[in-house]
């Protein structure tokens, strides 16, 4: 048995090894954010130049433009996304030159159409635009709709008469004098990144709409229509937020976060293995397996790694030990009852299974919401916490317990289990578990809990939040320079005039400065060229208009309604509504709670922040339901009469039952988040408070209130029932009453008819 169990020890070992050779060549490919690698971020508004509403195709356009502009600046990898109706989001990473970067961005595209010596016939003004079209073969073709005809004919007609040369009109995009030409350019005419577009021969003047045929595909086609629309749009940029991080600041944040996350996860895999022995162990392991999975799918889907990234997939962590530690606890309980090893396994993992599926697909919920409603970091967090989620049934639920089966068959732990998973026992005595009387311990903390709610509400309400950049508008500017001091910093902008909201020094070098001016282009690289000159410093500037403000409060406040609304939806289908009603009250106080806090301790609220406060929803209701699952079971199995003496015993059994569950799932996610606080970027560092805040909170709330609230609910509706009861007992006993009166009246009235007829004979 001992050389079976050493024999799957060294195939899981190869396996994990050969695996990790395989993936981690990959992660080389891997894309960084401005946040990990430095760069610039830019968003557009895009609007009409002449007023009218902007349309799809002035978007799809507009678009164009701004990615032939990215091309010509060789960024290896950018991000161009539209936002909404009305908004293009340009990434950068990598580059340096802002001010070169944020020049050829704002290019005005332009069209122009020229002959085989590269002179000019006309530009875009002659044409309406371009559209996809067919030929009488039906492939693909590109019609132009004319807007001068005589321009149109004059141009067609010389290109056609060329007696030297070929009769060929070339459609240039951005055609620079000296650097493009027809002669140098024809073989790559028409690919994706040249500038010449398409080379059509003319064999007649034309004053009408025409097509422009050739050996294209659809999508080739579409392309060539768009970027001829693209160099006559009609559309404005307007630039209403920016963001610019140096090269260097960014990969130290990247070096402390990568520390952070390794040292974390060691501490993880440390404390499951004291924690659950055995078992504890190979889960640790499978933990790496779950990183490279998470990672591998990331990079395959193209993905962008930032800050909120790392954060999600800490979290992800955290969701990945919650269903060990689940499952882990259910085979215990089974060990305890004397169940053998194989049997308790069985049993475990079955009777886990519920509680992990809802926990998982309550923050599922979550990350889609944040996906629909975030702007561009949230969006990568929600991106990788979906990851995560997949991962977590797939690594951590399903491949660990095959893994795990392999080692229980062995039948090395059978005579000790105690080794596999360490359960409470002790000399062969079974050690007593937590008797938790929520209950009587939730009366006297609902008086605290109100207490600290009304305290928390009304600082709240009087003195607001330490609002970030992204909920205020105007520019935060972060220095990181030796022995540069508050004063010093503050005196520049005095020179540089600039107003100063407020100054705070992060940390020995780094000092952070808020200003209400939105910074332009210009004053941007005035304040960059300023601290470099003077001080040698390394500057991250953001920028945020009233625009950017006002759809952020917007979009925050849908993902936290509609989050809560599908949380309601999703437990009363999987529970009832009682159960709904008691997770959604106890959300509401873990998300007033962390906001109070935040108002209390002056901490700044940022987008991210709205991230962490959806975060903390999905893992307050994750440990909710599992309490809830819990009392559910405990109620399908009781046999008695249900009064409300043995309500409240399932409660108090229920949660007691799952205190330890809770309290090591809340230790095992604290434990990477404190390693991102004390090791990794200062960028995260609210939400990391707001996640510490949310754990604890949240703990105390699924253990306490939840199941209390729950109780009041189910306790009234019991007591109804048993007055419904009552009421109907007395109905019917005063209609028995009622009706041997009746009939002793027609006894009595039979009996007096019977003296009569006696009485007359």
């Amino acid at each position: 048995m001992k050389k079976s169990l050493v024999k799957r020890l060294l195939v899981f070992f190869v396996v994990v090894v050969i695996f990790s050779l395989v993936y981690i060549p990959l992660f080389n490919d891997m894309k960084f954010g401005l946040d990990l690698k430095g760069g610039f971020e830019v968003l557009y508004q895009v609007k009409r130049s002449d007023g009218e509403k902007l349309t799809t195709n002035d978007l799809n356009s507009t678009y164009d433009v701004l990615k032939r502009n990215v091309d010509s600046l060789g960024v290896s990898e950018p991000e161009i996304t539209i936002e909404g109706n009305d908004k293009i989001r340009v990434k950068l990473a990598g580059v340096t030159d802002i001010e070169g970067a944020r020049k050829a961005l704002s290019n005005v595209a332009n069209v122009s159409f020229r002959d085989v010596d590269d002179k000019l016939l006309m530009d875009a003004s002659v044409i309406k635009g371009a559209k996809l079209s067919y030929d009488e073969e039906g492939n693909p073709a590109i019609s132009l709709q004319v807007a001068d005809k005589e321009k149109f004919l004059k141009a067609t007609t010389e290109v056609s008469e060329r007696t030297s040369g070929e009769n060929v009109m070339v459609i240039w995009y951005n055609f620079e004098n000296g650097v493009n030409s027809y002669e140098k350019d024809a073989e790559t005419c028409g690919q994706e990144d040249s500038m010449c577009l398409s080379a059509a021969t003319v064999s007649q003047g034309f004053s009408s709409d025409v097509i422009i045929t050739g050996s294209f595909d659809k999508e080739e086609a579409e392309n060539l229509a768009s970027n001829i629309n693209a160099g006559s749009i009609s559309t404005k940029l307007t630039e209403i937020s920016s963001q610019n991080v140096n090269a260097s600041y960014g990969q130290g944040v990247l070096t402390n976060t990568f520390i952070a996350g390794v040292v974390g996860m060691v501490l993880v895999i440390v404390f499951m293995t004291l924690l659950y022995k055995f078992a504890g162990f190979i889960e640790g392991v499978n933990l790496l397996l779950y990183m490279l999975l998470v990672m591998g799918v990331f990079w395959l889907i193209g993905g962008v790694l930032t800050l909120p990234g790392i954060a999600a997939l800490v979290l992800g962590i955290g969701m990945a030990v919650d269903s060990c530690v689940i499952t882990n606890e259910r085979i215990k309980e089974s060990l305890e009852k004397g169940n053998g090893l194989k049997v308790a396994f069985k049993e475990g993992n079955s009777e886990s299974w519920s509680s992990i599926f809802d926990a998982n697909v309550t923050t599922l919920i979550v990350a889609i919401v944040l996906f629909i409603f975030g702007e561009s970091s949230v969006k990568g967090f929600a991106t990788m916490l979906m990851i995560t989620i997949f991962a977590t049934m797939f690594v951590m639920v399903f491949l660990n317990r095959i893994i795990l089966d392999k080692f229980v068959k062995t039948k090395y732990f059978d005579e000790s289990p105690n080794k596999f998973v360490r359960f409470l026992k002790i000399n062969k005595s079974p050690m007593k578990k937590p008797n938790i009387k929520s209950i009587r311990i939730t009366k006297r903390c609902f008086t605290i809990t109100i207490i600290y709610l009304i305290i928390g509400i009304t600082y709240l309400l009087i003195n607001g939040f330490n609002l970030g950049i992204d909920f205020r508008a105007g520019s935060d500017v972060t220095i990181k320079a030796d022995n540069i001091t508050e004063k010093m910093v503050e005196s520049d902008f005095k020179k540089l005039d600039y107003e100063v909201v407020s100054i705070e020094k992060q940390s020995n070098d780094e000092i952070y400065v808020r200003l209400n001016t939105e910074l332009k282009e210009k004053g941007i690289n005035k304040v960059n060229e300023y601290f470099e000159d003077k001080y040698d410093a390394q500057t991250e500037i953001n920028v945020v208009t009233d625009v950017v403000k006002q759809d952020l409060i917007k979009n925050a406040f849908y993902s936290v309604i509609i989050a809560s609304i599908a949380i309601i939806i999703y437990i009363s289908f999987r529970f009832t509504f009682s159960y709904a009603i008691s997770s959604i009250v106890t959300l509401l106080h873990d998300v007033i709670v962390v906001m109070a806090l935040f108002s209390v301790f002056k901490i700044e609220v940022n987008v991210i922040f709205i991230a962490a406060i959806l975060t903390i929803i999905g893992y307050a209701i994750n440990n909710t339901i599992v309490v809830f699952d819990r009392v559910r079971e405990n109620i399908k199995n009781y046999k008695g009469k249900m009064t409300k003496e043995s309500l409240k015993g399932i409660v108090d059994d229920s949660v007691s039952e799952t205190l330890t569950r809770s309290l090591y799932t809340t230790l095992t996610t604290l434990i990477p988040v404190i390693c991102l606080i004390v090791l990794g970027s200062k960028g995260i560092l609210p939400f990391n408070l707001a996640i510490i805040f949310g754990l604890v909170i949240g703990f105390y709330s699924s253990v306490i209130l939840a199941p209390q609230l729950w109780y009041l609910i189910e306790s009234r509706k019991l007591k109804s029932e048993n007055d419904n009861k009552l009421l109907d007992a007395k109905k019917n006993k005063n209609n028995e009453s009622a009706s041997k009166k009746k009939n002793n009246v027609k006894n009595e009235s039979s009996k007096t008819k019977a003296a009569k007829k006696k009485k007359k004979k």
